[in-house]
């Protein structure tokens, strides 16, 4: 069975909840409604799924279209993003020594933008929920709004905390009260934090 793309799977899956709801399938004009798109192009979806055999459809009738027994689909497309290590004071953080190997993740797991992953390390965002040996998975940006979980570089130090700025300097956050906040005119942000993935092993 050939994979499936990432709106695919969002009309598959309206496709079944409409089921599951009414009892009855949707219309083509209603799952163009839904997606805010042209009918042509909802029926162009639907008729992929079905030559992808995740639904039958009868044309000549409406409201005829049956999720057909399968496991969910997969995407095909993964993302390997880079996985740094523990990075040391006044190494950059990008580094070709820092590399770590890969992480492949599910594309539809990330947006559009460019990521990397960092090995956590220390105890100060415990309080966000973010533990040692936690990888968390970041998107590659210079700024970021107030509240913002970020990497940045402080001094030549790598850091993560909760970024806000203020009147004439920015401010990192702890989450953990035997950290102090750090007050610096002198930060470069490197990534705002999306993800985080742990093992409970």
């Amino acid at each position: 069975m050939k994979g499936i793309t990432k709106r695919q799977q969002e009309v598959l899956s309206f496709i079944k909840g409409f089921v599951s709801r009414h009892k009855y399938p949707p219309t083509i004009r209603e799952i163009s409604t839904n997606f805010g798109i042209s009918v042509k192009g909802a029926y162009d979806h639907v008729k992929a799924l079905e030559r992808k055999q995740f639904i039958a459809l009868n044309t000549n009738r409406s409201r005829t279209i049956e999720v057909l027994e399968s496991d969910e689909p997969v995407t095909d497309e993964f993302v390997s993003v880079p996985l740094l290590g523990r990075v040391a004071a006044g190494r950059p953080l990008f580094a070709d020594e820092n590399h770590d190997g890969e992480i492949k993740l599910p594309g539809d797991f990330l947006g559009k933008k460019q990521y990397f992953a960092l090995q956590i390390s220390g105890d100060s965002m415990e309080g966000a929920g973010i533990f040692s040996g936690d990888i968390g998975i970041f998107a590659h940006q210079n700024v970021a709004a107030n509240g913002e979980i970020v990497v940045a570089m402080v001094d030549e130090a790598v850091t993560l905390k909760r970024f806000y700025k203020e009147k004439n300097r920015v401010r990192l956050d702890a989450e953990n009260p035997a950290y102090n906040s750090i007050y610096t005119q002198n930060v470069r942000l490197l990534g705002k934090l999306v993800h985080l993935i742990r093992s409970y092993e």
